[in-house]
């Protein structure tokens, strides 16, 4: 019997298939935004700087880091 050697596919360098995928868009916020978190509820951006938010949720004031994954602007 004849083994079947494991064939190849070649795709084309432009192809949409090999690319990988885009980042998604790191979202921008800025003070006095109002925005929602999966854990804190509503809240307001007191602080912005370029790694993090400072958000004023009522009774506690949170630092959240990017990439901002629960945090939404409303």
């Amino acid at each position: 019997m004849k083994t079947s050697r494991a064939v190849t596919k070649r795709h084309l360098p432009t192809s949409p298939f090999k690319a990988p995928a885009p980042p998604p868009p790191v979202e921008r916020f800025e003070v006095n935004d109002r925005v929602t978190h999966d854990k804190y509820g509503l809240g307001m951006v007191i602080g912005v700087d370029e790694a993090a938010v400072l958000v004023d949720f009522g009774p506690q004031k949170v630092r959240i880091s990017t990439p901002f994954a629960k945090l939404e602007k409303l």
